[in-house]
């Protein structure tokens, strides 16, 4: 019987790629939902091709031209955020893949767990706001968080078969982005296109300038910490420039698992959604004789203070990680828009996360207020 699937940002990056893997595998999985922010055209044709049952088109502009273009098909047709967090509850899937962008994936994350739907976690900033939330829910729930990420992936996939007493710490992989090399010193010069080419990964532009400031690997440390329950202390990065082992676990006795492959995020997507099985893939497979030297080195915190950050957000816990993410998610988009420097970045999210107004337990109402104070505290500078 084949996995009944939701898919939140079906037009992005991560979405484009998931249905390559339905495509692929149409005896397995079925396409229940679909929905999208703003790209009517491709949700149009992703509805014709796949044939959900409903789509829901974020942006309110949009919704009339994708009721027309689907109104003789029978899809159903939902629109705005509520549309996207109702699709989010429904529970006639087995999995739902959340492959949304930033903070707003928060609460369909938890949406979903609530109502004891699996979820496949393409979105980093659900556990780093909400990951006592979310856990808390998933008690009550029974349900389970699937890691899409490369890096969360491989460990998930090192951990089979293991006891968790046995492992001594986890070990991210990141890339070091395209400034890994770069003059220290000409930072506050890089420009938005500079920060947007990325070495190995093709991904949306706002994961990618996380890549470029590592904010990615930071916020992959807490979302590891939430994920797999080790203490920062036993979480360390290691950058690999040539991205093929895609995380590490070390046990006891000093034996290293790795996970291995081409970067391609097909592959975590169909693990994920395919769960607990591996299987047959037309994807490019790895070359031993073809892939070169494989190199290793620690970060360096000056060139990379957002993973310091990370690591401090782990430190005091509570409200910490969400004000860094949102004040990253808005801090980025201003980058992005050329309102600030590269450099600005981290330093307007430390300042986010020392200024906040700290809670240490929070509710969803805490979280939508800091996100109030994080827009218009980034936005001041």
């Amino acid at each position: 019987m084949s996995k009944r699937i939701s898919i939140l940002g079906s037009t992005g990056s991560i979405g484009v790629n998931a249905l390559k893997v339905a495509s692929h595998l149409k005896d397995e999985l079925e396409i229940v939902y679909l929905s999208a922010n703003r790209n009517a055209e491709l949700l149009i044709e992703q509805a014709k091709e796949f044939q959900p049952k409903a789509v829901c088109i974020v942006d309110e502009s949009a919704f009339s031209d994708v009721q027309n273009a689907l109104v003789s098909t029978g899809i159903e047709v939902l629109n705005g955020r509520e549309g996207i967090l109702e699709l989010a509850t429904r529970d006639d899937v087995d999995v739902m893949l959340n492959g949304l962008v930033g903070a707003p994936g928060m609460e369909p994350t938890l949406k979903a767990i609530e109502a004891g739907i699996d979820v496949a976690l393409s979105n980093k900033e659900s556990l780093v706001m909400a990951g006592d939330i979310i856990q808390q829910a998933m008690e009550r729930s029974g349900a389970q968080l699937f890691p899409v990420d490369s890096e969360h992936s491989a460990i998930w996939q090192c951990l089979v078969g293991e006891n968790m007493d046995d492992v001594r710490r986890l070990i991210l992989t990141g890339s070091g982005g395209p400034f890994r090399t770069r003059d220290i010193n000409s930072f506050d010069n890089i420009t938005v296109e500079e920060a947007l080419n990325h070495p190995n990964w093709d991904m949306g532009r706002k994961i990618t300038i996380d890549s470029a400031t590592m904010m990615n690997k930071g916020l992959e440390v807490i979302e590891a910490f939430w994920l797999f329950g080790f203490k920062p202390d036993r979480i360390k990065i290691v950058v690999h420039p040539q991205s093929i082992i895609h995380s590490m676990i070390e046990l006891r006795d000093g034996a290293i698992k790795a996970q291995m492959g081409v970067p391609d995020m097909k592959i975590p997507i169909q693990y994920a959604l395919t769960y607990p099985r591996h299987l047959e893939a037309p994807w490019e497979r790895l070359d031993f004789l073809k892939c070169g030297d494989l190199t290793f080195q620690e970060p360096d915190y000056e060139r990379f203070p957002s993973i310091k950050l990370a690591f401090g957000s782990l430190e005091k816990l509570g409200t910490s990680g969400a004000a860094l993410n949102l004040s990253n998610d808005y801090s980025v988009y201003r980058f992005l828009n050329e309102e600030i420097k590269f450099t600005d970045i981290p330093r307007i999210n430390e300042s986010s996360m020392e200024n906040h107004d700290w809670t240490e337990h929070p509710n969803l109402e805490d979280l939508k207020e800091l996100d109030r104070w994080v827009k218009n505290h980034v936005g001041s500078f």
